[in-house]
């Protein structure tokens, strides 16, 4: 799948930067790129535009602006915005918008892959929700991999292979059934969260996210995956134990 994708920011080196990104990032496809709200509007309307990466702070057209008008028309759940912005404190105003991602500037390219990486996985779910599946079941919409970025490259990882997740300092290590050394990914383990299924995956510790589906065994507070005895934090007790209450059942 890839993704159109439109550039709008009033600064031309920043422009500039975010399109090198997006052109070198092989899932997307840079349509457009504006140093102005309304021209990108009027281009958005009548193009098929998945993702806008844009600035907040412009003339005549502002991105919260934009953000807004996009919002209120139908089908705005298939064009999806992330921001880039110099201005920390238009974050929580960018989530009111829905906005999937908030980029800080100056940010790197591993920062952009995450976000982007994001909005892959959403719209692989929004695709999936959308096609007839021969069978029915509360799973349908789920996608059945992700993208990670492993050192310079993308990796394709099925879901089913995911055995848990584990916080490493600045990455994450995804452990999987099928490679005895885990993958290392620069990305956080909040990151991870929002992208594997909440009805496959949870959260039990600051630093593991186990694959519910590969869980072997509970001892008190202490989950079995594979290998890896991993201990439930205070702080996801009441989660993990309403799962396994049913689980029981």
């Amino acid at each position: 799948m890839i993704l159109n994708c439109v550039a709008i920011d009033d600064e031309p080196l920043a422009l500039d930067l975010i399109s090198k990104f997006i052109e070198q990032t092989s899932f997307l496809n840079l349509i457009g790129k504006f140093t102005n709200g309304v021209e990108a509007l009027g281009f958005i309307n009548q193009n098929e535009v998945q993702l806008i990466f844009m600035d907040i702070q412009m003339p005549d057209l502002s991105g919260m602006e934009l953000a807004r008008v996009l919002d209120g028309k139908k089908n705005s759940d298939k064009t999806r915005i992330i921001f880039a912005t110099a201005y920390h404190q238009f974050a929580i105003e960018g989530y009111k918008v829905e906005a999937l991602d908030y980029l800080l500037k100056p940010y790197s390219y591993e920062e952009f892959l995450n976000a982007a990486t994001k909005a892959f996985s959403y719209f692989e779910r929004l695709n999936a929700s959308n096609t007839p599946q021969i069978k029915s079941n509360d799973s349908s919409s789920t996608p059945e991999y992700i993208f990670l970025k492993v050192e310079y490259q993308l990796v394709k990882v099925m879901l089913k292979d995911i055995a848990c997740v584990e916080a490493y300092k600045d990455y994450v290590k995804v452990h999987l059934i099928s490679k005895p050394n885990p993958l290392l990914s620069l990305t956080s383990l909040k990151n991870m969260e929002e992208l594997l299924p909440a009805h496959q995956f949870m959260r039990v510790h600051r630093s593991f996210i186990v694959a519910l589906d590969h869980i072997d065994s509970v001892s008190k507070n202490v989950i079995q995956v594979g290998n890896h005895s991993i201990a439930v934090g205070d702080n996801y007790k009441d989660s993990f134990l309403e799962f396994l209450g049913k689980w029981m059942n």
